[in-house]
Order: C-alpha cells, then sequence, then structure tokens
C-alpha cells in the first residue's frame, strides 16, 4: 500500500507547461517577431516618442520572459535541491545580464565602462536594497533568523576576491593606461577568475553542499562529519519515472524564455542609448536599468524566501548572484572586448570604491556569525538610498 501511495500519475504536457506559461512564451516570440521583421525600422530615426513606446514594449517584453526563467528555474531548484535549485536560477539570471552588457558593447555607441556600471549597480541593488528588505521584512515576521554562516562567509570571500580584482584592481595598475588592462592581464586575469569561479562551484556542488543549505533552527552550522545526513543524496531523485521528463521540458521552455531576452537585447541597447543621450541622464543609468531588468524577479524569490523563513536560501540567491556576475561578466567582457578591438574600463571611480568598502564592511558586520537584526536591514537600505543619490546628484 505505501508503494502505490507514493507512484504518482506522471504529469501531462499541460500540466507542466501552464497556460499562463504558454501565454508568456507566446507574447514575448510575437515581439521578437515584430522586431526581427521591423526592428531596423523602428530603430532609425527615432522622436522620443517612439523611443518611449519601443523602450516601455521590449522592457515590458524582457522582464515577462524573466519572470518566466525564474519561474521554470524555481521549479528545477525545487526537484533538485540545493544548491543545483538556486545555482540554476543564478545562472541563467547572470546569463541574460551578461547577454544585455555584450548588446551594449556591440551596439553603435561607445560604452566602454557598461560591465563595470552594471557589475556596480548589481552589487548595491542585491547587497544593500534586497538584502535591507529580507533582514527587514524577515524580521518584522520572525525577530531574527538564521542561516549557514560558514557558506555566508565563504560568499562573502568571494565577493571580495573577485570584486578586488574586477573593479578595484585597474585602479592602481600600470596595465594599457587610464584604468584598462593590457591584453595580457586581460587574458591571464579571466582565467584566474574562471578558475577561481569554477573551482568554487565545483566545491559547492560536491564536497560542501552542506554549507550552503538552512541548518537546524538553533544552529548556525552543519558540521562537516554530519554533511551526509544534512545533504540529500542528488542521485536519487523522486518520482523517477517521470522526473527526468519534466526535468527536460522544464529546460527547454526555461530556454524558451531566455531566447527572447537575447533576440531583443540589441534593440534595448540601442533605444536606451538613445533615450539617455537625449534626456542627458548620467551614463551609469544604462548600468542600473540592466541590473534592475535582470535581478527584479530574482529579488522577488529572494524576498519570499525571507518571509518563508529560508533565510539561506536569501543569502544563496543574492549572494550567489553577485558572485556569479563577477565570475561571468569580468570574463567574458574582457573577451568581447579583446575579439571585438572595444575599449574596456573596469575602475570604480573614488566614489565608487567608498560605496564598495562600505558594502563589503557592513556586509561582513551583517554575517559574522550572527543572527538577522533589523536595524541592519535598515542600514543596507539607506546606504542604497545614498547611492541612488549620488547616481542624479554625484
Amino acid at each position: 500500500m505505501m508503494i502505490k501511495e507514493n507512484l504518482k500519475k506522471p504529469l501531462t504536457l499541460s500540466e507542466i507547461i501552464s497556460p499562463k506559461t504558454r501565454i508568456r512564451m507566446a507574447v514575448a516570440w510575437l515581439v521578437v517577431l515584430v522586431f526581427i521583421l521591423f526592428g531596423s525600422s523602428l530603430t532609425s530615426n527615432m522622436s522620443s516618442v517612439t523611443a518611449f513606446f519601443l523602450f516601455a514594449v521590449l522592457l515590458g517584453t524582457i522582464i515577462l520572459s524573466a519572470f518566466g526563467v525564474v519561474k521554470e528555474a524555481d521549479e528545477l531548484a525545487q526537484k533538485l535541491g540545493e544548491p543545483y535549485g538556486t545555482l540554476i536560477l543564478t545562472l541563467s539570471i547572470v546569463a541574460i545580464e551578461v547577454i544585455l552588457i555584450a548588446a551594449v558593447m556591440l551596439g553603435p555607441g561607445e560604452n566602454p565602462t557598461i560591465g563595470k556600471d552594471s557589475i556596480f549597480s548589481v552589487m548595491m541593488i542585491i547587497m544593500n536594497l534586497v538584502i535591507g528588505l529580507c533582514i527587514l521584512t524577515g524580521a518584522l515576521k520572525f525577530g531574527e533568523q538564521e542561516y549557514n554562516a560558514a557558506g555566508t562567509m565563504s560568499y562573502l570571500g568571494m565577493i571580495i576576491m573577485l570584486g578586488g580584482i574586477g573593479l578595484l584592481l585597474p585602479n592602481f595598475i600600470e596595465g594599457a593606461g587610464e584604468g584598462m588592462f593590457s591584453n595580457t592581464q586581460a587574458v591571464a586575469l579571466s582565467a584566474f577568475i574562471m578558475v577561481l569561479y569554477g573551482s568554487f562551484l565545483y566545491l559547492q556542488m560536491k564536497g560542501y553542499r552542506h554549507l550552503y543549505i538552512q541548518p537546524k533552527t538553533g544552529y548556525m552550522e552543519i558540521p562537516f562529519a554530519e554533511r551526509n545526513s544534512a545533504v540529500p543524496d542528488s542521485s536519487v531523485l523522486p518520482e523517477e519515472n517521470n522526473n527526468k521528463k519534466e526535468l527536460w521540458i522544464r529546460s527547454l521552455v526555461l530556454m524558451a524564455m531566455i531566447l527572447p531576452i537575447v533576440l531583443l537585447s540589441h534593440n534595448m541597447a540601442v533605444v536606451v542609448d538613445f533615450g539617455i543621450k537625449a534626456m542627458n541622464l548620467p551614463p551609469l543609468l544604462g548600468g542600473v536599468l540592466i541590473a534592475i531588468i535582470v535581478f527584479t524577479p530574482e529579488s522577488m524569490t529572494a524576498v519570499k524566501a525571507a518571509l518563508n523563513n529560508e533565510f539561506q536560501r536569501t543569502i544563496n540567491l543574492c549572494h550567489g548572484a553577485f558572485v556569479s556576475t563577477v565570475g561571468l561578466t569580468v570574463p567574458a567582457v574582457l573577451i568581447i572586448g579583446l575579439i571585438t578591438g572595444k575599449t574596456v574600463l573596469f575602475g570604480l571611480t573614488a566614489t565608487e570604491m567608498i560605496l564598495f568598502c562600505i558594502t563589503l564592511l557592513l556586509s561582513l558586520m551583517t554575517f559574522l556569525g550572527k543572527r538577522t537584526s533589523p536595524v541592519i536591514g535598515i542600514m543596507h537600505l539607506v546606504l542604497f538610498a545614498v547611492f541612488i543619490l549620488l547616481v542624479f546628484n554625484p
């Protein structure tokens, strides 16, 4: 009787791909078709009104697709468990960011700082706005929340390493001059970052998965000796007869939702570049916009996790997103620059360096093995407000 109760009827295709998902894909691909056929004529000789309309359509479609990506990645997360699930979601989102940055770099204008602007904006949004909201909303509901301290410290160590190499180092080397890496430095540092990031992912998925799983109530860690009992066996999937089919279908749907973002990214870059120049807005706003577009769905997932008292999942999403952003974006942008001959500048400005250092110090104080506190959440939110102020009034 127990065996019969545990066996569930395989999901049908219509149950896996919900009506909302089908509508989302249909709308996204319809907009893609329109821009494939008429994109060049629509974006040439734009007026301000036309640019605003195109921006609204493209932004809505990209966000619609991004929510679709997050939905499917979240479903895969529940099937595969931590940290695989969060990793799929994070890598999907960061892949979208890299695509948008590449589109802006390869667009008609020169945007040498778009990679740096996007990474820095992601840092301020994810590590201050989203983390601050998660800490504050979680505290309002639960008082204080627990997380896996060792895993969280490993994220912060990666952020210090990758952020320091990618964003601070260029300001203090000779390189190619004016904050640029030389070709040799660009190749070598891209390789170093990819090796470091690859090693981190390998250890996170293999021998040290227990560092990224929510510990039991009253504890801030899962001891190494107890790792096997804390981590489920990933080689045994529930409902094995139909689970693999569902995983494949959801993976294909996820790719079908990412592709519209890829195909529309160039048009979005052209419209955004036009708008920033026409309205005389700060150039950093392009990077902020990319960060907001890409990470809004994941940010909502992180807040939801905090409200479900799954604060380690919140950390996996937020800190993992920024580690992946630097680990993938810096090598990708440097390689694109080398191949296309585009100028790439990664060094932060003096103001950005101060905000970068304050964010790192505040994050260390936030997660040094202590439970969350609402006043810390408010500190992160105020720091984000300072960042927005300085974007428009430097």
